[in-house]
């Protein structure tokens, strides 16, 4: 599939995008758990598909007061999300506090059929515009997903923490810390010669 980078808009998600957001949440977390092979944990799945569901109304309602989420759309169709936010419980137990009032990156998500085509690095480059607008030094990110943990890698190097099995044995979970000052912001376009 060939996606066409100029048609894609990045906005902040309104109440009528719910249920596309719903979907968009349960289909990508279906195939991140496929991917990891634990596809057939409903219950997890449901968990999570609900925390980003809760997360959503909760920027919805309060008009994203300490919250930035954006949705990345080709035309009309939403295929990708990023939130920033508070740092979570589990980041701030895992690193025995030490990224308490850090912001952190979460809830990148892109339709399967659109991944690998640089839509998930053109929301972390709008969300790293919202944070240094905001005034924001720094942030942290997490992830449990193998898969994700790769990207994470090749885009920020070496995990600052690792929990060894958190997630069971062989499934580590990984925190980076990053400072907005080391970071580049990339934007590619092909243009035909």
């Amino acid at each position: 599939m060939t996606i066409d980078m100029e048609n894609i808009l990045i906005r902040r998600p309104c109440k009528t995008d719910i249920e596309e957001l719903r979907r968009l949440f349960m289909v990508t977390i279906r195939d991140n758990f496929e991917k990891e092979g634990m596809g057939n944990n409903e219950e997890g799945i449901n968990r999570e598909v609900e925390e980003k569901n809760r997360l959503l109304q909760e920027v919805l309602g309060a008009n994203g007061a300490d919250r930035f989420f954006l949705v990345a759309c080709d035309q009309e169709k939403i295929v990708g999300t990023i939130v920033c936010g508070p740092c979570s419980t589990l980041i701030n137990e895992c690193t025995g506090g030490k990224l308490k009032g850090v912001m952190e990156i979460g809830t990148v998500y892109v339709l399967p059929k659109y991944q690998k085509k640089g839509i998930g690095t053109l929301l972390l480059n709008a969300m790293y515009i919202v944070l240094l607008s905001n005034r924001v030094e720094a942030f942290c990110l997490d992830s449990g997903y193998k898969s994700a943990q790769l990207v994470w890698h090749k885009k920020f190097g070496r995990p600052d923490f690792i929990i060894k099995d958190y997630w069971g044995e062989g499934f580590d979970h990984m925190i980076w810390y990053r400072r907005l000052d080391d970071i580049s912001i990339i934007y590619k376009t092909c243009v035909p010669i």
